[in-house]
């Protein structure tokens, strides 16, 4: 089983999911992105499912978890590259991913984390995102 890779840039960490995953990859990634939030003292989160094609109960209950846990982690979490299926397979599903926030691509989720008074996004401006 791979790892999700994730990627820090300033005091955001960036979680790139380049396919559909399974039960224990998901359990994988909440574990090891809770202990990056922690090491890294992160204030935002950005996980990109452009790559998603197929959501189930599991891994929408998945996302609304990694949110709620990197908020007591004082994290702000934001899913970005949401696919207009994967939309309304959620709200079929009936997953309202409360406290869940999302955005189009990964430059609008850098720009929600900006206004919201997150810091360390300065950087990801450097670096073209």
């Amino acid at each position: 089983m791979d790892r999700v890779p994730i990627l820090k840039i300033g005091d955001v960490l960036i979680v790139s999911i380049q396919g559909d995953l399974d039960d224990q990859s998901v359990l994988t990634l909440q574990e090891d992105l809770a202990d990056r939030v922690v090491a890294t003292g992160a204030i935002g989160v950005i996980i990109d499912i452009t790559a998603v094609e197929i959501v189930d109960s599991f891994v929408g209950r998945m996302l609304s978890t990694i949110a709620g846990m990197s908020r007591m982690l004082d994290a702000e979490t934001i899913v970005v590259g949401m696919r207009p299926a994967v939309a309304i397979t959620l709200v079929e599903l009936g997953l309202s991913l409360g406290g869940l926030r999302t955005a189009l691509d990964l430059e609008k989720g850098v720009a929600l984390l900006s206004r919201h008074g997150t810091q360390g996004t300065s950087d990801l401006s450097a670096v073209g995102l």
